[in-house]
């Protein structure tokens, strides 16, 4: 009896290791008869939909992989030319993507982003309510423009580094917070062990002397990067247990919880107080949640906001709704109202009610603690030295990008593009990629400049030494573009287009008419809720993918107006917020030790609840005079008659 057990707890674990290759083969044999008893268009693209979802869903084969199961399945079962799935692949999406990897690239190289970050924390002061908020904004403002996991990985350890002062202090909150000092003391006798081109910060030993504290290094994304491959490899934290992301601007989710035995290594270890590991908890959590809500500001934030846009014009050439301007319009106050009530509901979750105390401006009296961790922020900041010429140049190139964005066609005046007398020609990819090639055409080496300055502290040996190099490089550039992604984009667009071609759409939004006696917000609040569940444990740009076709056909069907339900259920696929494999920010600051499952589950569960409630407020109130909601538009009504005849 014990080797049998013994043998089929082997098969079973044999199974186990397999079982990715097993969905792989299973999937398309049991779903094959499909096709085979029903050879229509419908059920060959069905075919190819269901399978490309599950592997998607199940991450049996990477997500761009899977991107790719349209390429060859389509044009096997006829629905698609491959030549036609061929330019799915590309759009003007990714030529837009490409334009702000070169800026980004350039952020990051020359440490704007760190500067920003600092700056603003310094601002808020170190008091922990006004601390959290700080990091808050800063993360959110940061990850408006780059991706949500290059951003959660360069905060998180500036994060760290002042969380590791206020834990070294070890004062106890009936101690520190009634101990008050004038100046900050003498630190020069401190020894720093730097570790360099690591992004992990280095824990010190629980030890209630600061001054055997040693000092963090904090490292930007551009200094972890391998150059192996493609360039897509990143381990943001020194962590063999972290699985592999994308590191680009459009980040793949990942599965994995990372580095369990650094995380209990920590939950082990002993805050000098209970309030002390609830500040941590707090700071943490909350750098992740302003990841996610920075990313929903501007359509280059996420992923997610760059599918729905590609395949709603896609779907809706006519429709001239969404560019730049108008979903910064909509989503801007969504942003805000979720970054106060976040905010509020961590610090209700764990810093209590006493806004007075852990909010106070005031600068009279401030405790050891509070001196010792603006005192470290401050250090940092001293670290990078003046402003350089590059990072200005950085600076000038990101603020013109945003006003070209936003003055392209404003909608309430003319835009440049009024200028030109062919119209329709140029769209936000134009400026996006004009800029980003000048990036390397223009020098990093302040003109006129006869010797080598500062200014090439973060460059290599190469480019000091060329008077002429350029701010970005190739390789720059290649280490943080997400081929993968930009495959994953292409291989929705080739999933729509069949559905489209195929009569596929229209045939599930018939399978839907049932639900035409349900109010508009009621259709719109069943699919925000949809799509926030399935996105906890689905990547969310697989999840997004699936549900765009079936939501514009139901809108169709419906004859509500396709934006009513298509903006929320882009927004709301964001949330993934509860659980470490929900994205790759959550992993991060999971793998940092501070925080367990359960903190996750029941801050992500209110983070989750207020997303989906500000952005069904949004949709139901100003967003209804931007996108005209009250009525079924005239560009989806002749998608409607085209799909049905």
């Amino acid at each position: 009896m014990r080797l049998e057990a013994a043998a089929r707890m082997d098969l079973f674990r044999k199974l186990w290791k397999a079982r990715k290759l097993i969905v792989v083969v299973f999937i398309p044999l049991s779903l094959l008869p499909l096709p085979l008893i029903h050879p229509t268009s419908e059920a060959c693209c069905a075919y190819v939909l269901m399978v490309t979802a599950v592997y998607w869903v199940s991450e049996a084969v990477p997500l761009g992989a899977a991107a790719l199961v349209p390429a060859f399945l389509y044009p096997l079962f006829g629905v698609l030319k491959s030549s036609e799935v061929a330019s799915e692949y590309c759009k003007d999406t990714t030529l837009l993507l490409m334009g702000v990897i070169c800026l980004a690239a350039s952020i990051e190289k020359w440490n704007l982003h760190k500067r920003i970050a600092l700056r603003m924390v310094m601002i808020a002061g170190a008091k922990p309510g006004m601390l959290v908020l700080g990091f808050m904004c800063c993360t959110v403002f940061l990850s408006m423009w780059l991706s949500n996991t290059s951003t959660t990985a360069m905060v998180m350890p500036i994060a760290e580094a002042v969380l590791q002062q206020l834990i070294c202090t070890g004062l106890a909150d009936s101690h520190g917070d009634s101990e008050t000092v004038e100046a900050p003391e003498n630190d020069s006798g401190k020894e720093e062990n730097l570790k360099k081109n690591q992004l992990e910060v280095l824990y010190p030993d629980n030890s209630n002397d600061c001054n055997n504290c040693p000092k963090q290094e904090l490292s930007t994304l551009s200094e972890v990067q391998t150059s192996e491959g493609n360039g897509l490899g990143l381990q943001p934290i020194s962590n063999p247990g972290y699985t592999r992301h994308i590191n680009g601007h459009l980040p793949q989710t990942t599965n994995e919880i990372p580095n369990v035995k650094r995380v209990r290594a920590r939950r082990d270890s002993q805050y000098p107080t209970k309030r002390d590991h609830l500040i941590c908890k707090c700071l943490s959590l909350s750098i992740t949640y302003a990841a996610t809500i920075g990313g929903l500001i501007t359509i280059t934030g996420t992923s997610t906001n760059l599918i729905f846009a590609e395949q709603f014009n896609t779907r809706y050439p006519d429709a001239k709704s969404i560019n730049f301007g108008t979903w910064f319009i909509f989503s801007f106050p969504i942003a805000i109202i979720m970054l106060v009530l976040t905010w509020l509901w961590l610090h209700f979750l764990f810093l209590g009610c006493n806004f007075r105390e852990t909010c106070s401006l005031s600068k009279k009296r401030k405790t050891r603690r509070e001196m010792l961790s603006e005192r470290r922020i401050h250090e940092e900041y001293a670290k990078l030295g003046p402003i350089s010429y590059p990072e200005v140049v950085t600076g000038v190139f990101f603020i013109l990008m945003t006003v070209l964005w936003f003055t392209r066609e404003p909608g309430f005046v003319p835009g440049w593009t009024s200028l030109f007398e062919k119209k329709g020609y140029r769209t936000d990819a134009t400026v996006s990629v004009l800029l980003g090639f000048l990036l390397f055409l223009i020098p990093a080496r302040r003109p006129f400049s006869s010797s080598s300055s500062s200014s090439y502290r973060n460059s290599d040996d190469e480019s000091e030494s060329d008077p002429l190099a350029p701010m970005i490089t190739w390789k720059d550039f290649q280490r943080l573009m997400p081929w993968e992604i930009v495959i994953l984009v292409g291989g929705g667009y080739a999933l729509a287009a069949g559905c489209k071609v195929s009569g596929l759409s229209v045939w599930i939004g018939r399978q839907l008419e049932p639900m035409s006696g349900l109010p508009p917000w009621a259709v719109t609040l069943l699919a925000c809720l949809l799509v926030s569940a399935v996105t906890e444990f689905a990547s969310n740009p697989a999840t997004l993918t699936v549900f765009l076709p079936i939501l514009s056909a139901l809108s169709e069907t419906l004859l509500i107006n396709p934006l009513h339900t298509l903006i929320p259920s882009t927004m709301c696929v964001s949330f993934g917020v509860m659980l470490p494999v929900g994205n790759p920010p959550n992993a991060i600051v999971f793998s940092y030790g501070h925080v367990q499952i359960s903190d996750m589950v029941k801050a992500g569960f209110g983070v989750n609840l207020i997303g989906v409630a500000v952005v069904m407020l949004a949709i139901t109130t100003w967003g209804v005079p931007l996108f005209n909601l009250t009525e079924f538009p005239a560009w989806a009504v002749a998608r409607n008659i085209t799909g049905s005849l």
